[in-house]
């Protein structure tokens, strides 16, 4: 796999390349992801200082919760990115990247909230919350 990965929002005003090693995909399936994606979050993540992104001033970000945010286009409405606030990392969209991406699937979480009307049956780790910072009051990822 390369070390640049590039990609773009639907409308391509917003485009964005990670450089080095991102993590494996993970789905989150939390309400707040269902109800803004339509279905479920699919997501890497990359290293701040090893994140560019082009046409920055047409992502709209929205605070989700009180410790986590959302960047979308402001244009095409693609969602791109999720960032827990104060976090050296951000997540980015599989999705939203040019192929090949060479991202490879690691499991899911907050399985516990997933929708009713689908099964999860690809064999990967699930998780009923995130593994490293599940929250103490029940709530979503945000």
């Amino acid at each position: 796999m390369s070390d640049v990965h590039s990609g773009a929002c639907l409308c391509g005003r917003v485009r964005f390349r990670a450089r080095g090693p991102m993590r494996g995909v993970v789905y989150c399936h939390c309400s707040q992801c269902r109800r803004q994606s339509g279905h479920v979050y699919a997501a890497t993540d990359v290293d701040d200082a090893a994140l560019t992104v082009e046409g920055g001033d047409n992502v709209t970000w929205y605070a989700a919760s009180d410790f986590a945010r959302r960047g979308f286009c402001a244009t095409c409405g693609s969602v791109l990115f999720w960032k827990a606030n104060g976090a050296q990392r951000t997540s980015v969209m599989a999705g939203s990247f040019d192929l090949p991406s060479g991202l490879v699937a690691e499991g899911h979480i907050f399985v516990a909230d997933k929708g009713d009307y689908y099964a999860i049956t690809d064999g990967l780790p699930q998780h009923a919350r995130a593994p490293d910072d599940e929250p103490a009051d029940g709530t979503d990822a945000g």
